[in-house]
């Protein structure tokens, strides 16, 4: 198992001395000047924040309402006033609540894989998932207060459980390809949505989990990984002894057309010439 990894945190404000606190008093019509000359030539202030992206903007406002309010009390109008959307740009972005909660992926995928992955190559395959998943809960860190809610929340709703493992299936099909797994073919589907349900139950241990050093999360996902290797080995197995009978099935199926062909009288029927 790989070393535990400290959650990351948000950097605090610093306290401001009396004397500093003087100097900025002075310095604030001289600052405030400098702005109002940049909005008139067009240019914002050097220490306004970057606004986010509309889709994202959406996203960030959902996680700040359901950390706040129940799931069910939110509303599309709720997210589009709290991203500083209209309901007709929200519409163009997302067609439902559900489908804003499925963006948060893109982004906490996209913090993954934006990553520095150098060196994963050369560790066994388990600490390669194991840390590609560790960085994904870490990335999750700051929506945490708002998932312990909408995970409450959605237990009772197999239909959106239902459609959220739809997407988690296109997300972690790229955490497991940043791992080095292939999800190709019959076994591929097997080992992506097997991810999917171990990753699921290691975040509901993580939303209860108030230790920075995040010991139980990271011994769950230790735990569901082993169960992984001994449930795909088993399906190899099977997958070797039925090689034989997989290799009859399609040279029956491949035989049957030829056959059909013939007794029909096409150009492979010597009487018919």
């Amino acid at each position: 198992m790989t070393e535990s990894r400290a959650t990351s945190k948000r950097p605090r404000k610093g306290a401001t001395s009396p004397k500093a606190s003087s100097a900025a008093e002075s310095a604030a019509p001289a600052a405030s000047a400098q702005d109002g000359a940049a909005r008139s030539a067009g240019a914002a202030p050097e220490d306004s924040a970057p606004k986010l992206p509309p889709r994202e903007a959406a996203v960030e406002a959902l996680m700040r309402l359901a950390a706040e309010q129940p799931w069910n009390d939110i509303e599309v109008s709720d997210i589009a006033r709290e991203a500083g959307l209209t309901l007709a740009e929200l519409r163009d972005l997302f067609p439902s609540k559900g489908a804003v909660l499925g963006g948060l992926t893109r982004i906490i995928d996209r913090k993954v894989l934006e990553g520095d992955l150098a060196g994963l190559e050369e560790e066994p395959t388990r600490e390669r998932l194991f840390d590609v998943l560790m960085r994904r809960i870490d990335a999750m860190e700051p929506y945490k207060p708002a998932l312990r809610r909408i995970a409450y929340a959605l237990r009772g709703e197999p239909l959106s459980m239902l459609a959220l493992n739809g997407v988690m299936l296109n997300s972690h099909r790229y955490m497991l390809a940043a791992a080095g797994i292939d999800t190709e073919g019959p076994l591929g589907q097997l080992k992506l949505q097997g991810v999917v349900i171990a990753f699921a139950r290691v975040t509901q241990v993580w939303l209860d989990d108030d230790d920075p050093a995040l010991a139980r999360t990271m011994a769950k996902l230790d735990k569901e990984i082993r169960n992984g290797e001994r449930v795909m080995e088993r399906a190899e197995d099977v997958r070797r002894l039925t090689a034989p009978l997989r290799a009859l099935g399609r040279s029956f199926l491949d035989r049957r057309p030829r056959e059909r062909r013939t007794r029909d009288g096409d150009e492979t029927d010597t009487a018919a010439i």
